[in-house]
């Protein structure tokens, strides 16, 4: 069957909001025939960062059913999420939609037509806190690469984009075509640290037990929450010594281990965007003490967490 993706821009969005996600699906469908891309805007024709101009279909004209809607973000995000035009047309062709998503500050452009609320989300990093302010009714993440919530799917900054879509891509046909498409594209199927709480998870080899994957998946959305063994055999619907036995077998490592490298993750991908002090990022990825999270780092990455702040901080290009 192949999947209708709807890719919405405006004068102002970000080419690369843009070209990510289309590379992404059309990667994927030459190999399974399983998408077809198309771009809208409301007009048709629009002027992308830099000045380059993109033909798109006119959105008041594409008819509902499509299965995947992505809107762009861009520096004229304000007045599209303003303008009562794109947020009804937006609105009508989403609502038949199996997926509604944004990469970057795409999510005050749906939030702006209604669709996220009540929703986990996510966006850039820089605008996290106003997308939080503006819209009460939304639960922002603010480190995440992407959020996958229902229906609704919303990514970080820019490139983040590319992550979305290739983790849609593993939703519809696997691993192994999205593995496929990121080796092609010359980049991480899920990228190690930065704002991604996701890349540990990644890694598990595919799990039978849905009480397990359900398990994985929420503490990879909260890792500084109290994970016990007690806690995380009853999230898995399993008894305490089952749960034991299972899940080294299935993740490859103790649950106390696995907690560890999830939080190390986390405090990683916050070391390298903010200057927050090591006792903050200890407290906020779960570790309680920045010791306890300094002997985690040496455990994990063979670093300790200023080392890891200094080194990943920068390309070093300068």
């Amino acid at each position: 069957m192949q999947r209708e993706v709807l890719v919405v821009g405006y004068d102002g969005a970000v080419l690369t909001d843009i070209a990510g996600p289309v590379d992404v699906f059309d990667g994927a469908g030459k190999v399974c025939g399983g998408y077809r891309v198309r771009l809208a805007a409301v007009g048709g024709g629009f002027a992308v960062s830099g000045g380059l101009r993109m033909e798109a279909e006119d959105l008041r004209d594409v008819a509902a059913g499509v299965d995947t809607v992505l809107v762009a973000g861009g520096t004229a995000f304000e007045a599209a999420a303003a303008d009562p035009e794109l947020r009804r047309h937006l609105r009508r062709v989403a609502d038949g939609a199996r997926r509604v998503g944004s990469v970057c500050t795409g999510a005050f452009v749906l939030a702006g037509a209604g669709l996220l609320d009540g929703a986990r989300v996510t966006t850039h990093w820089a605008f996290c806190d106003r997308l939080a302010a503006e819209n009460p009714s939304v639960e922002v993440v603010p480190d995440a690469i992407h959020v996958r919530d229902g229906r609704v799917v919303t990514s970080a900054g820019v490139t983040a984009g590319i992550d979305l879509a290739l983790a849609l891509v593993e939703q519809d046909h696997g691993a192994r075509l999205a593995r496929l498409v990121a080796r092609w594209m010359v980049v991480f199927l899920q990228r190690p640290g930065g704002q991604s709480q996701f890349s540990v998870r990644s890694r598990v080899p595919p799990v039978r037990e849905r009480g397990l994957r359900d398990l994985l998946d929420a503490i990879a959305d909260d890792p500084a929450a109290s994970w016990t063994v007690e806690g995380m055999a009853r999230r898995a619907a399993m008894s305490p010594r089952h749960f034991a036995r299972v899940f080294p077998r299935r993740v490859g490592v103790p649950p106390a281990r696995y907690v560890e490298q999830v939080r190390v993750e986390a405090a990683a991908g916050v070391l390298e965007s903010g200057d927050e002090g090591l006792d903050v990022v200890a407290r906020r990825c779960g570790f309680g003490s920045a010791e306890t999270m300094r002997r985690a780092f040496q455990r994990v990455l063979g670093v300790t967490p200023g080392g890891y702040r200094h080194r990943f901080r920068t390309t070093g290009a300068a």
